[in-house]
């Protein structure tokens, strides 16, 4: 690919796009997150919290699995458009819900909700391993932008909950108000991100340059985006490296040995963070005199630590690349475990905020810093092959972490 600074250009308004997707592919999940204390009220006992993220988690690390094993010839444009469109309605049908039932609870509520919960997990596994996958074959500031924003989803949920149950807390069925004000609002950014992807995010001149590189490296994935661009590959580009190049690309199998770490790293955190949050930071946090804002405050606070360490590994300096490294920091986040378990029974509610706050600080900076070093070094097609396994194995301690996450009510009643 010949490179002048034409096809460069765009980069700025490329990470805007990016950062805004990102936060859509999480933004109805951390809805559900923040606004589970209205789910609570409604459903004492059911552990709406936990249920509703082990039924999500699950159907995205199916979808997700699924589409990783046919990424190679798997059209992303559409797969990712599918992705943001069933968020969208997903996001659409909780309020939807609440409505015709008049806010009521029950199991039938209840049931639909995990419903609508499947729904979003078939959306997000479209989107996360596309994403992730597409860009990894693209600039690092790419990849660094949409984690970015997907964490800043928690924090803007968080933000927006604590405002809208603020705002009716006093009036009749307040928190109800404030919850499907919350959600309404939350569709419209899906909207908004569906429209991004649709008509923007190909159409930016560094993205059209990354996907056409990748294209002529022998990459099928990305030629839906390129004709919706605009771009015609000749076939004398699309194979420039050579005829047999297709056949010289790394299987998954070849890949994931070479990255067998870095997919242990992926693992790990993952599963070390969600066997803690959001569960136990719901229902097992011990004595504190902040009332039904408690589980509020510790969830805010780990997506704004969450969100801001996702910006350190930007400053060179301070962005950890060893391999070693990623796996001494990773492993010893597991003295975390103690740490909330003590905290739990002993400490007060300001210990809890500062551990829950290094919880989302660590888990931050270890994957954008694994997500932006992993994939350097190889083709477009093996980037985004890379990508979507690794994705595998952040959602695989997914739901390893939240199973784990019931151990915390041993001795609670379960």
């Amino acid at each position: 690919m010949n490179v002048n600074s034409s096809n460069l250009r765009g980069k700025t308004s490329a990470m805007i796009v990016c950062w805004l997707l990102g936060n859509g592919s999480l933004f109805v999940w951390n809805s559900m997150l923040s606004a589970e204390d209205y789910y609570l009220s409604l459903f004492p006992h059911y552990h709406p919290t936990r249920v509703f993220t082990l039924v999500y988690v699950v159907i995205t690390l199916g979808t997700s699995s699924i589409l990783t094993y046919y990424e190679a010839t798997i059209n992303t444009r559409k797969r990712n458009l599918i992705g943001y469109l069933l968020s969208f309605l997903s996001a659409l049908a909780i309020p939807i819900l609440d409505l015709a039932t008049s806010g009521k609870g029950g199991l039938a509520t209840y049931i639909g909700l995990c419903c609508i919960a499947v729904i979003f997990g078939l959306g997000d596994g479209c989107v996360e391993g596309g994403m992730l996958g597409d860009l990894s074959l693209m600039c690092p500031e790419f990849i660094q932008s949409f984690l970015a924003g997907g964490s800043a989803s928690g924090v803007l949920t968080s933000v927006l909950r604590l405002s809208t149950k603020g705002v009716f807390e006093n009036s009749k069925n307040g928190l109800r108000k404030g919850a499907i004000m919350f959600l309404v609002i939350s569709a419209l950014f899906e909207l908004l991100c569906l429209l991004l992807y649709k008509f923007v995010f190909a159409k930016i001149p560094i993205v059209k340059y990354y996907r056409s590189k990748a294209a002529s490296e022998g990459s099928k994935t990305v030629m839906a985006d390129l004709a919706a661009a605009g771009v015609k590959m000749q076939q004398n580009e699309v194979s420039e490296e050579g005829p047999n190049d297709e056949l010289e690309r790394l299987s998954h199998k070849q890949l994931l040995f070479e990255n067998k770490d870095y997919a242990i790293i992926a693992f790990l955190v993952t599963v070390l963070t969600f066997s803690i949050f959001p569960g136990f930071l719901a229902d097992d946090t011990g004595k504190h005199g902040l009332g039904t804002w408690y589980a509020l405050v510790l969830i805010a606070m780990y997506n704004v630590l969450d969100f801001l360490a996702r910006y350190i590994p930007l400053v060179e300096s301070l962005k950890l690349e060893s391999r070693r490294g990623l796996m001494i920091a990773t492993i010893s986040r597991f003295v975390f475990v103690p740490a909330f378990n003590f905290t739990a029974k002993y400490g007060d509610q300001g210990w809890m905020i500062l551990l829950t706050s290094l919880l989302g600080l660590t888990n931050g900076y270890l994957a954008v810093c694994l997500f932006t070093v992993a994939p350097q070094g190889y083709k477009g097609p093996e980037q985004n092959a890379l990508g979507n396994l690794l994705t595998i194995f952040v959602l695989g301690g997914l739901v390893a972490g939240i199973a784990l996450d019931w151990l915390w009510l041993i001795g609670k009643g379960w």
